[in-house]
């Protein structure tokens, strides 16, 4: 039984898709199976005798009405609250899985409407009565979904706002939990920028909760991006095991579908996708030890701690802001440093994090993308929450969106691929992704234009023509997610190849976005990762490693590898490269 509208004593329900109505806990009517995916207008009128009830499809494909009295009963809402989709006096009833649009209710004296707004609200929603009754939203529903007004006319909620004006509710909506604090720590005013962690001990065992302190100022020349957007974005993925093998065990995922928590990557149980969380919930996947089940390596978080411990053991000053940092200050937060370092995986991002990236390359600061799949797809921030809404094009790898509810609920402006917006990965860093697999990984082997004399310092004490066979991830320098080139998508003519890893495994697949003009042969001479560098007018230069797992290749303390090698190549050339973000004026003698 799941509940349509519940007013004082009366309830509007839905079981198993029948229409029925309830009093006082008691059955008075049960009426006919009420059609799926069709707006619906429903009417509730005092009359004499009861109740007058109707409900009318908005289809003219799926007509459908109902009309009858509910005998006996009236609707007396003094001193009552109304509510819709859920039970809050838990009597029992399950919350409904539906879209809400127009809401209307008349008093003896006023007339009450509430229209959603395209822009997820700050507070309860006021009607528009003279005396306003607050409409409160819980457990941050989907705003911004097509409403019963929508005819394709535009895709563009700025521009038609109420073909918009609905909120999809879901029974799995979780919105940020309030919890009271427990503990407080006040972080010391000279404490050294990094990844930190509270470690939590209970009788039943301990954890770590991890936080992360910015750089309040520049230290060092060099300054690392925490991707804490895709962390956001992955964290408690609930990868069920009916739907993906799982390659090892971890304790996160296993709490998160004991809980019901989800991630932007799975979907609701009406199987629309998840698309807004919050950092105030739970993030049991965001933890050093941890790993990735699909895989069965590490994966975020502790492939990024890698980097920085080696960075800390080769004795490279690097200072750390984080992707909410970069997206409140733009390039502003990246004034004064030479060099931009990413973590192993920077897919999300704002349209305001890749203009201060764009910005700061341009103005003479370098750039080391140390990952794969990254500056991919846009997300929007507004206080603790964070959205994403998929595009179709990312059909086969998760849930996708309809190209109509793309816009962002937290900003109105297009979500989906940043490369649809003119930005992006191929025009910013030269590299976007182009396969994805699982099983073992590839070696790089270096290309003929990588001994060109600008840019073979790279591979200085690297003797080798192959390098990057081992590694946490996967076991090589090239996997889980790797990148190359595509002129086609917006590959500068400027960007060299450095490097190329080749034969992968059949499980690796195209990125489905991709297209080749050659067919499939193209396709198949396309079956690599290509590690490539570009110096750029500025003087700046931008170095792609292209691989998820390039970080997990790195050695450990005390020892030192080809990937090791070429990191420290790059870190030491961006951190010597001339201060980004200065601002130089040149005048003429007279």
């Amino acid at each position: 039984m799941r509940v349509i509208l519940k007013a004082g004593r009366v309830e509007l329900c839905l079981r198993d898709g029948i229409v029925c109505a309830r009093v006082a806990g008691r059955c008075v009517y049960e009426g006919r199976k009420v059609p799926e995916n069709v707006w619906l207008e429903i009417n509730l009128e005092n009359k004499e005798g009861g109740i007058a009830f109707t409900i009318r499809s908005a289809d003219q494909m799926h007509p459908f009405a109902l009309d009858t009295v509910l005998q006996g009963c009236s609707l007396d809402l003094a001193d009552e609250r109304i509510v819709f989709g859920t039970d809050p006096d838990g009597d029992g009833l399950r919350s409904l899985n539906a879209r809400y649009g127009r809401i209307s209710i008349a008093t003896g004296t006023e007339l009450h409407n509430w229209r959603f707004p395209t822009i997820v609200p700050v507070g309860p929603i006021p009607s528009d009565a003279r005396s306003p009754l607050d409409l409160q939203v819980v457990n941050l529903p989907t705003f911004c979904v097509r409403s019963a007004r929508w005819d394709g006319s535009s895709f563009d909620p700025r521009l038609v706002p109420d073909h918009y004006d609905a909120v999809h509710c879901h029974e799995d909506d979780t919105g940020p939990l309030d919890w009271p604090a427990s503990h407080v720590a006040q972080v010391p005013p000279d404490c050294e920028a990094g990844i930190y962690a509270f470690d939590v001990e209970t009788g039943e065992g301990a954890e770590s909760v991890v936080f992360f302190v910015t750089s309040s100022k520049r230290r060092s020349p060099l300054v690392f991006l925490v991707p804490t957007a895709t962390y956001l974005a992955y964290a408690d993925e609930a990868l069920p095991p009916h739907l993906y093998e799982w390659k090892c065990d971890d304790r996160g995922h296993r709490f998160a579908n004991a809980n019901g928590l989800l991630s932007l990557y799975d979907y609701h149980r009406d199987l629309s996708g998840v698309s807004i969380c919050s950092w105030r919930k739970p993030k049991a996947t965001l933890r050093e030890d941890y790993r990735y089940p699909l895989c069965g390596c590490p994966h975020n978080l502790p492939v990024d701690l890698r980097l920085l411990r080696f960075c800390r053991a080769e004795g490279i000053e690097i200072d750390v802001i984080t992707d909410h940092h970069l997206h409140e200050n733009g390039v502003a937060a990246l004034e004064g440093y030479r060099g931009l370092v990413t973590g192993s995986h920077p897919e999300y991002m704002s349209v305001e994090m890749e203009q201060a990236i764009r910005s700061f390359a341009a103005q003479g600061g370098g750039v080391a993308y140390l990952g794969g799949n990254g500056f991919a797809a846009v997300v929007a921030f507004r206080d603790d929450l964070m959205e994403l809404r998929r595009s179709p094009l990312e059909a086969g790898r998760t849930w996708d969106g309809p190209v109509a509810e793309q816009a962002l609920a937290l900003t109105n402006e297009p979500g989906g691929m940043l490369r649809s917006r003119g930005r992006g990965e191929f025009s910013l860093v030269g590299v976007g992704i182009s396969l994805m697999g699982f099983d073992k990984g590839r070696p790089f082997v270096r290309t003929g234009e990588s001994r060109a004399a600008e840019v073979a310092w790279v591979f200085e004490g690297v003797s080798g023509e192959e390098f990057g066979d081992y590694g946490s991830v996967l076991g090589s320098a090239a996997g889980y997610e790797v990148d190359a080139t595509d002129p086609h998508l917006g590959t500068h003519p400027d960007t060299v190849v450095l490097a190329r890893a080749t034969g992968f495994g059949d499980s690796f697949f195209h990125d489905p976005s991709r297209w080749y003009h050659g067919g499939e042969p193209a396709m198949q001479d396309r079956r690599c990762g290509e590690m490539v560098i570009r110096h750029l007018p500025s003087g700046s230069l931008i170095f792609a490693a292209s691989s998820v797992a390039w970080c997990g290749a790195l050695p450990e303390a005390g020892e030192m590898n080809d990937v090791g090698r070429i990191t420290l190549n790059v870190l030491q050339r961006l951190s010597e490269a001339p201060t980004g973000t200065e601002k130089t004026e040149i005048g003429r003698n007279p």
